[in-house]
């Protein structure tokens, strides 16, 4: 009886869920301020944050990015070889299988860029700034580089070596504190 109670409110909870999905995709997304217009937080000076800056003191791409940008390949075949396993080995296990896969991959792009870049010790003692929270590294580096050209490069570098950069980018530079 149980079952057949499911089943009858099944197609009510979905036609409320289209709803809010639909009601949703019409509001327009936050445009993010112009980086002029926010106050960047202050990075630590050493490279003992848990987010080292890619950018240098002096405003120079650290030399990890470069390599960085070089492994980005290695990161996508990473991710997907790590969805790949994870999906496999899971495969009888809905959801589950495919949310552990892409931990997995994840976790492997990053430990492969991370190789790529010249390893952990390489990163760090070419960074000579850094940050304790991720919403500030996205800020800083939105607020102070983002008008460079190369930034879009960097950018993605960053986001290799710190995947959780790449969740939380957009949102931290929409609620960015404004001058």
């Amino acid at each position: 009886m149980k079952l057949a109670s499911i089943k009858n409110r099944f197609p009510a909870a979905l036609i409320v869920i289209l709803i809010v999905l639909s009601i949703s995709s019409c509001m327009p997304m936050m445009q993010p301020p112009q980086p002029n217009q926010i106050i960047p937080p202050t990075p630590r000076l050493d490279n003992e944050g848990a987010f080292l800056c890619p950018y240098t003191r002096d405003g120079v791409v650290a030399e990890w990015v470069d390599k960085a940008i070089n492994a980005k390949m290695g990161a996508t075949i990473g991710k997907h070889a790590g969805a790949f396993i994870g999906q496999k080995a899971l495969e009888n296990v809905p959801f589950v299988g495919g949310f552990l896969g892409s931990m997995a991959g994840e976790a492997a792009g990053r430990a492969i860029a991370i190789e790529a870049s010249g390893g952990w010790d390489y990163i760090k003692s070419t960074s000579d700034s850094s940050f304790d929270k991720v919403n500030d590294l996205s800020v800083y580096i939105y607020a102070t580089h983002s008008t460079n050209e190369n930034f879009q490069e960097v950018l993605q570098a960053t986001m290799e070596i710190y995947p959780e950069l790449k969740k939380s980018y957009y949102n931290a530079i929409c609620n960015a504190p404004a001058k």
